[in-house]
C-alpha cells in the first residue's frame, strides 16, 4: 500500500474527450514524490525526445496539475502547475495555495493532466463520481469575481440535483484563467481562489491555448491513510506551537516588507528597476493595516499561521478595488515598480492584475519595461493608441494592462512577455530595448535584486532552471535542489514553523512510511529534477534558443550601480561573475559549457536525458 497518495491521477484528452486514470509506480513517486518533482519526470518521459519541437502553445503540449504526498496533511496546501513554459520553452514547477488540491485529493485523485485542445471553451470537474468536460461558454470572457460566482453557481446546483440528500454543499474549489490566458498573454496565470496565482511560466496562456477554462474539484471523501497517525498528530501540534510563537509573519505575512526591502535593503524594484532603493513610508506596513485590511487573519486549509489580510480602497477614485494583502511581491511589482506609492494605488493596481489573470509579477514587470520605454522616447503614444503609462498612474497604467489583454496596439507585443517583447522592439525602434529588460531565460524576475551582493546571490537568477523565479535560485554552494523539496512535496514554504529545520522530512515519514534527508534530497533526487529541467530549459524551441554562454549571466541593468540610497554605487563585477560561473558549472555537475555532464546523469541514472543532451555537446 502506497500511503499519502489517492494512487492515481485523471488523464483529459480535451481533443477527443477521452477521461483515463493513471497509475504512477511506487519507485518513480520514491524518487520525484509529487508535484514539480513528478510533473518533471512526466514532461520529459512523454516530450523529451522532441521537446525543441513542441510549440508550448500547441495542443502537443501538456498541462499539469498535481498535488503531493503531504497535501492535506501539513501547513497549508498548494498546488503544483506546469507544463513546457511559453514564457522560458523549459520547465518551471509553479505552485499557488488554496483548497483545489484538497478538494482533489478528496475526490480521489492526486493530480491532473490536460492534453490536446478543445474545440470549444470547456472546463473539467472532478467529484467523488469521476472526472466530466463541461461546457465554458457561458464563463469565456469573464474576469475573475465572475468566474468564481459563475462556477460556484452552477456546480453547486449540479451536485444538489444529483444528491439532493447530502445536505447544503459548500462552494468548489477551483483553478481557472482569466481573459489574459485566454487572449495567449504568455504571462498570464492559473488563478486559485482570487488573489493567488500560479504566476511564473505562464502557464495561464497555456491553459487558454487549451480552450480550457477551469478546473474544478469537490470531494467529500477523506484523505488516503497515512503510515503513522500517532507521529503525523505529534508533528502538527509541535508545528502549531512553533507557528503561534512567532508573531510577526502571522501579524503582516510578507506585506511588512514593501518598505524595507526598499529602505534598508536597496533590493525592490523601483521603475523598472532603475533604482532599488525608496524611503518612502507611504509603502510601510501600518499604512496598509489602518487604510486598507478589513480582515485579518484568514488562510487557505489547515494553515493555523492565517498571514493573510483582505484589503479594499475605502474612499477616491480608486473606491472599490479589493484584493488581498497584497504581499511584498505585488506590494513592489504593482506598487514602487510602476511608480506608485500610494497604498490605495497599490490595492488597485494588484486587484486589477488578478483580476484580469495576469501574473502580478511577470505582467507588472512587462508594464514597467514599457513605461521605461516611454520615459526614454523609445516607445510613443502614439505607440500606446493615446495612453500616456506615465509612473506613478494607475489609472494610465490599467489602460496599459488592458491593452495588453486586448492585444492592442503595442500591447499586442507587449502581450509575448518582456522578453520577446525586447527583441521585436528593438527591431521595431531600431534601438537596443534588451537593456531594459530584467529578466532571464524568458522569465521575468521576481522582486528582488542582486546589486548590493547582501540581499539576493549576485548569480543566482542567471543559472537557476526556472529563471527569474525569486523562490528557486541556487545559491552556491548550496544547490537549487534544496529548492524543489517544497514543490514536490507539495508544501508552503512560507507556513514553514521557524526554527524546526528540515521537519518536513519527518511529515514525509509520517505520511508515507519512506525515509529521506534533506541532504539524501539535494544530491539526489533534487538534483534528477534540476538537471531534467536544466535539460529541458537547453533544448528549448522551437522560437528561443538559450546559449549559457550569452544567457547564463545578469541582464545589463543590474551591472549599472546602484544610483542612491545606503548602498549606492553598488554593483557586481561582470568579469569577476563569469570566472566564478565556470566553479559554480562544476558544483552542478555541468561541464565547461553549461550542460549537464554525461557523469552527472549516468549516476543519477538519467541515460535518456544525456542521449538526448549529446546533440548539444557536439
Amino acid at each position: 500500500m502506497t500511503f499519502g497518495y489517492t494512487g492515481k491521477i485523471a488523464e483529459v484528452n480535451l481533443t477527443t474527450g477521452k477521461i483515463t486514470d493513471i497509475q504512477v509506480d511506487e519507485k518513480i513517486l520514491k524518487d520525484y514524490v509529487g508535484g514539480r518533482g513528478l510533473g518533471v519526470k512526466i514532461l520529459w518521459d512523454r516530450l523529451g525526445a522532441k521537446w525543441e519541437q513542441v510549440d508550448p502553445l500547441g495542443s502537443e503540449n501538456l498541462l499539469l496539475a498535481l498535488t503531493g504526498p503531504l497535501t492535506g496533511y501539513i501547513f497549508g496546501m498548494r498546488i503544483c502547475c506546469t507544463g513546457k513554459s511559453p514564457l522560458s520553452n523549459g520547465i518551471v514547477g509553479s505552485t499557488a495555495a488554496g483548497e483545489f488540491p484538497m478538494e482533489l485529493k478528496c475526490a480521489g485523485y492526486d493530480g491532473l493532466i490536460a492534453t490536446g485542445r478543445a474545440e470549444k471553451p470547456v472546463y473539467i470537474l472532478v467529484t467523488d463520481d469521476g472526472v466530466e468536460i463541461r461546457d465554458a461558454a457561458k464563463l469565456w470572457g469573464l474576469d475573475g469575481k465572475d468566474t468564481i460566482k459563475e462556477v460556484n453557481k452552477e456546480v453547486r446546483e449540479l451536485l444538489k440535483k444529483r444528491k439532493p440528500n447530502y445536505g447544503l454543499w459548500k462552494e468548489p474549489a477551483l483553478l481557472y484563467i482569466g481573459p489574459a490566458g485566454e487572449k495567449l498573454v504568455r504571462n498570464a496565470a492559473i488563478m486559485q481562489k482570487w488573489t493567488h496565482a500560479c504566476g511564473y511560466g505562464g502557464y495561464g496562456a497555456l491553459m487558454g491555448s487549451k480552450n480550457l477554462k477551469a478546473l474544478v474539484a469537490k470531494g467529500t471523501g477523506k484523505l488516503p491513510d497515512v503510515y503513522n497517525q500517532k507521529m503525523l498528530g505529534e508533528l502538527i501540534s509541535k508545528c502549531w506551537t512553533a507557528q503561534f510563537g512567532e508573531p510577526q509573519d502571522r501579524n503582516w505575512g510578507t506585506a511588512a516588507m514593501g518598505y524595507s526591502t526598499g529602505a534598508q535593503s536597496s533590493a525592490e524594484p523601483v521603475r523598472n528597476w532603475q533604482e532599488e532603493w525608496h524611503n518612502e513610508k507611504s509603502m510601510g506596513i501600518v499604512q496598509y493595516e489602518t487604510r486598507n485590511w478589513v480582515k485579518r487573519y484568514w488562510s487557505d486549509y489547515g494553515c493555523c499561521k492565517s498571514c493573510m489580510k483582505l484589503s479594499v480602497v475605502k474612499s477616491g477614485p480608486l473606491k472599490g478595488a479589493i484584493t488581498d494583502s497584497p504581499d511584498y511581491e505585488l506590494e513592489a511589482y504593482c506598487g514602487t515598480n510602476l511608480g506608485i506609492f500610494d497604498p490605495d494605488g497599490v490595492v488597485y493596481m494588484a486587484g486589477l492584475i488578478d483580476d484580469l489573470g495576469m501574473s502580478g509579477i511577470n505582467t507588472a514587470n512587462t508594464m514597467a519595461y514599457a513605461a521605461e520605454l516611454f520615459q526614454r522616447g523609445i516607445l510613443t503614444k502614439e505607440d500606446f493608441n493615446g495612453i500616456e503609462p506615465k509612473w506613478g498612474d494607475p489609472i494610465a497604467m490599467t489602460a496599459l494592462a488592458k491593452m495588453i489583454i486586448n492585444r492592442k496596439g503595442i500591447g499586442d507585443v507587449l502581450a509575448e512577455g518582456t522578453y520577446r517583447a525586447a527583441v521585436k522592439i528593438s527591431k521595431m525602434k531600431n534601438v537596443d530595448a534588451l537593456q531594459y529588460a530584467v529578466q532571464y531565460k524568458g522569465i521575468e524576475v521576481g522582486a528582488h535584486g542582486i546589486r548590493t551582493g547582501s540581499h539576493f546571490p549576485y548569480l543566482g537568477y542567471a543559472l537557476s532552471v526556472q529563471g527569474g523565479d525569486h523562490t528557486s535560485i541556487p545559491r552556491p554552494p548550496m544547490s537549487e535542489a534544496r529548492s524543489t523539496i517544497g514543490d514536490s512535496l507539495v508544501v508552503c514554504t512560507i507556513s514553514s514553523p521557524p526554527g524546526l529545520r528540515n521537519i518536513e522530512w519527518e511529515f514525509f515519514k509520517a505520511v508515507t512510511g519512506w525515509d529521506m534527508t534533506a541532504e539524501e534530497w539535494t544530491n539526489v533526487n533534487g538534483k534528477r529534477i534540476i538537471q531534467i529541467q536544466r535539460a529541458a530549459l537547453l533544448l528549448g524551441g522551437p522560437d528561443l534558443f538559450w546559449e549559457p554562454d550569452i544567457h547564463d549571466d545578469n541582464p545589463p541593468r543590474w551591472y549599472t550601480p546602484l544610483p542612491s540610497g545606503p548602498y549606492k554605487n553598488a554593483a557586481p563585477n561582470r568579469d569577476q561573475l563569469m570566472m566564478e560561473r565556470k566553479n559554480v558549472y562544476s558544483l552542478m555537475g555541468w561541464d565547461e559549457k553549461g550542460i549537464p555532464t554525461s557523469e552527472d546523469l549516468r549516476l543519477l541514472g538519467l541515460e535518456d536525458v544525456d542521449k538526448v543532451l549529446q546533440k548539444l555537446r557536439n
